[in-house]
């Protein structure tokens, strides 16, 4: 896996206000100049698809004005009353699944995306992103597969003791979030992944991931398997469970610690967990 580094984000509701501003002022903006005027004009004379929903003609304004997927509602403050928002979303989905753009559904969030098919042909502008060490990638996977984990639970997994910069790499990416604390003795923080993580690798939710059926045909298993191996189902719920309680004020500050580099083989030396 990889990617580029991304800050931790705000919440849902602030990411939506902000792209939807953002929309409405390129939406009621105006163009100048007598280039434009002609362009305007000439879109002007060509008679509208009368057998085309109007609400269809809106939401492509909206998600191509917008710098940041949206979810349904969001979508539907701008439209005619008694649309059905996710009928029109999938219809719309149809309509673009042939076209170099398609639009996709991220968590539950819309968004429009170049075609899989077509992804060579930004290749050439694309920024080559810095690799994962191994130690990074296994302890992404675990957390997605059995989140919330804690960082003992982690390392059960593995088998290894994680270093606490393997954490901080995968937080500064915005793919893994601590969740709250687990009610047990230490109350050490669980760990769970964001939108973001979704959105980098073009799931749609967590249960998207690849199954056991799917990892042996691919050929990432090609040995026997223990009578009792499973693949965890993930949870897409980011409520709190029973064993946990929320964060406190200061534990986003706690969890991050200065950088430590690793190497191909595993953990760095050192380092603890804040929590």
């Amino acid at each position: 896996m990889a990617g580029s580094a991304a800050s931790l984000r705000g919440g849902p509701r602030d990411e939506d206000e902000s792209a939807a501003e953002a929309m409405e002022q390129r939406l009621t903006g105006h163009y100048t100049g007598q280039h434009g005027t002609e362009a305007h004009e000439d879109a002007a004379d060509a008679p509208p698809d009368a057998s085309r929903p109007e609400e269809l003609r809106l939401l492509e304004a909206l998600l191509f004005a917008a710098s940041e997927p949206l979810d349904d509602k969001t979508l539907g403050r701008h439209l005619p009353a008694g649309t059905d928002v996710r009928v029109a979303l999938k219809r719309l989905q149809v309509e673009y699944a042939p076209r170099g753009v398609n639009l996709v559904k991220i968590g539950n969030r819309w968004t429009f995306r170049t075609a899989n098919d077509l992804a060579w042909l930004l290749t050439h502008k694309a920024v080559e992103p810095r690799k994962l060490s191994r130690a990074a990638v296994e302890t992404l996977a675990i957390i997605a597969y059995h989140q919330p984990v804690t960082r003992a639970e982690i390392e059960e997994v593995r088998g290894v003791s994680t270093a606490k910069g393997t954490l901080d790499v995968l937080l500064e990416t915005g793919w893994v979030r601590p969740r709250g604390r687990r009610k047990a003795p230490g109350r050490p923080l669980t760990y769970g992944t964001t939108p973001e993580f979704l959105s980098h690798f073009g799931l749609e939710a967590l249960g998207d991931l690849p199954g056991l059926d799917d990892l042996r045909g691919s050929g990432l298993f090609d040995g026997t398997l223990p009578a009792d191996f499973s693949v965890p189902e993930p949870s897409d719920d980011p409520a709190l469970r029973a064993d946990e309680d929320p964060l406190e004020p200061g534990d986003l500050d706690l969890v991050m610690a200065p950088r430590v580099e690793e190497d191909d083989g595993g953990d760095p030396q050192g380092g603890g967990e804040a929590g």
